[in-house]
């Protein structure tokens, strides 16, 4: 059974409700359709009822697939609000968040944070930047996670890890050059969004060009420190380096050139790279030349399930990662 198979799977043994404030967008409202028809989803459409409706009716779907919810039916919408405006922590008061939810991207993260719904789907109509900002304002960052970050899976054939050909990377999308508060900070995430998506016992390795003191720097000082702050702040984790990429990867290497006690080197099934350069071409080149699927990017950090897709993605792409979001919210609970 393939990754996206065996993801599929678990969708469909415990069904979230995921919104889609772009519900107007044909390749969205698509995507929403099929996985909530197929039964990986319950999906909630948000925005205008009567246009909504009609987009339904003209694209022949059925009706009673979707949960809709119209922004300016005034009395869920005032409950809506008093729920938000009543939990502990919030940036925005009634009257401001008032404003903001007469845009669907606004009242779905709303609705998200008072546990109406488990995921906000998003990205096509919106830019990166507007989902990350409204998640950050309405939704707000997990305890102890000082910045948002994103993290891929690495199907790669002809690859032989701890987790067989799969293999985690992140942040290959986000974070441009994370100081090493924030390298720390994404490698936690990414445990974290590990064990909710594929049930993983996380071995985490912050790379560089350097394996356990073998260079000096200050590019590798920022992973030293890194590694040092995780560990600091989630001891529960099995977060390690810094090691080269083979070190990290490969029990032959690691056999050579670790000399001490570690949970993580040979074994990693999550790699975090130190910086976006290095992510964004890592990534590649894992594509390119080692012919692998590369499924994300998720975002992660914030307190519950954002997704921010890709504006050029296919339907069957958009599926892909509103399933791999629905398992996430499930496995995080």
């Amino acid at each position: 059974m393939s990754l996206l198979e065996q993801i599929y799977a678990k969708a469909k043994e415990n069904p979230q409700k995921v919104a889609f404030p772009e519900a107007l967008n044909e390749k969205m409202m698509q995507a929403a359709y099929e996985t909530g028809k197929e039964g990986y989803i319950i999906p909630v459409l948000i925005g205008s009822e009567k246009e909504i409706k009609e987009a339904i009716s003209g694209r022949n779907y059925e009706e009673s697939i979707f949960t809709i919810i119209d922004i300016q039916e005034e009395t869920y919408r005032q409950r809506l609000i008093e729920k938000y405006v009543a939990l502990p922590h919030t940036i925005l008061k009634e009257k401001a968040l008032s404003r903001r939810i007469q845009n669907p991207l606004y009242y779905a993260m709303a609705m998200h944070a008072v546990g109406e719904v488990d995921v906000t789907f998003a990205g096509i109509d919106n830019t990166t930047g507007e989902v990350l900002l409204a998640g950050q304002m309405i939704i707000g960052l997990q305890p102890g996670i000082s910045t948002i970050s994103s993290i891929g899976l690495c199907d790669i054939p002809g690859f032989q890890g701890s987790e067989g050909s799969l293999l985690a990377v992140g942040d290959s999308a986000v974070c441009t050059n994370p100081n090493a508060e924030q390298l720390a900070s994404i490698a936690i995430s990414a445990c974290d969004t590990v064990k909710a998506l594929l049930d993983w016992e996380p071995r985490c390795a912050l790379v560089s060009y350097s394996t356990v003191g073998s260079g000096q720097g200050e590019l590798i000082d920022k992973v030293v420190e890194a590694v040092k702050i995780a560990n600091e702040q989630r001891p529960d984790l099995a977060i390690d380096g810094e090691f080269q990429f083979d070190s990290a990867i490969s029990p032959a290497v690691a056999e050579k050139k670790v000399k001490r006690e570690s949970k993580v080197a040979g074994k990693a099934n999550v790699i975090i790279w130190p910086d976006l350069n290095v992510g964004n071409v890592g990534v590649k080149l894992i594509q390119q030349f080692g012919h692998a699927d590369a499924y994300g990017p998720m975002l992660q950090g914030f307190n519950k399930v954002i997704c921010d897709c890709s504006r050029g993605a296919p339907v069957s792409e958009i599926k892909g990662n509103v399933v791999i979001s629905a398992v996430r919210a499930a496995g995080s609970k």
